[in-house]
């Protein structure tokens, strides 16, 4: 009787270690669960769908401090190929210029001012000129705000008869502004100011 009393108790015991040891288990393996499924909600509200020409395209969100370099490089960049691109067409020149002065302050508009008063702009139209810009290197630095910059770029003024190759240093500083569909990084160039602008090489057409 002692005998069989004791097998139940023994077995009873190794129930409840096996029973311990299951609930144990699960209680693991829902909290790895929960632990994955909370990693992959993080994951996912960090990515970004771009629907492109019938393509659904991955990207991903990040803060804005880790891209300032590039987007600050890429609005300077912006700015002065809208300003210093140029045809001898009213539109082009009124549309490009446009779109540069949202990117910039009043020191953009004082040259604008001074370059259309001069009659650079009419002077474009009549002589069929067309000029580029091609930038060379934009340098930020960022360890101060407002950022601070200076772009060196190459310029081509297109004649008739020849083509000009000028070299062009600007500096200014950058603001950091609200985000719009005119100002899409939200920057504006602010004391913007040409420190070289001088003809370094000349080419005639044939």
């Amino acid at each position: 009787m002692f005998k069989k009393m004791k097998n139940i108790d023994t077995a009873f015991r190794h129930v409840r270690g096996f029973t311990m040891l299951v609930i144990t288990g699960c209680v693991l393996i829902c909290c790895f669960a929960l632990y994955k499924s909370f990693s992959l909600v993080s994951q996912m509200q960090g990515k970004v769908y771009i629907l492109a020409n019938g393509k659904a395209l991955e990207a991903y969100a990040s803060d804005r401090k880790d891209n300032i370099p590039i987007e600050a490089r890429d609005h300077v960049k912006t700015f002065h190929q809208l300003f210093f691109t140029l045809d001898p067409d009213d539109k082009v020149i009124k549309t490009n210029l446009t779109k540069a002065l949202y990117l910039a302050d009043a020191s953009a508009k004082r040259e604008y001012d001074n370059l259309k008063e001069n009659g650079y702009y009419s002077g474009i139209i009549s002589g069929n000129i067309s000029q580029t810009i091609k930038i060379d290197s934009v340098s930020i630095d960022i360890n101060q705000y407002p950022y601070q910059f200076r772009c060196y770029a190459t310029q081509s003024i297109i004649r008739t008869t020849s083509i000009v190759s000028r070299s062009l240093v600007t500096e200014g500083a950058l603001r950091n502004v609200s985000r719009s569909d005119n100002n899409p990084h939200g920057f504006l160039i602010e004391r913007w100011n040409t420190i070289e602008n001088r003809d370094i090489k000349t080419e005639n057409r044939r």
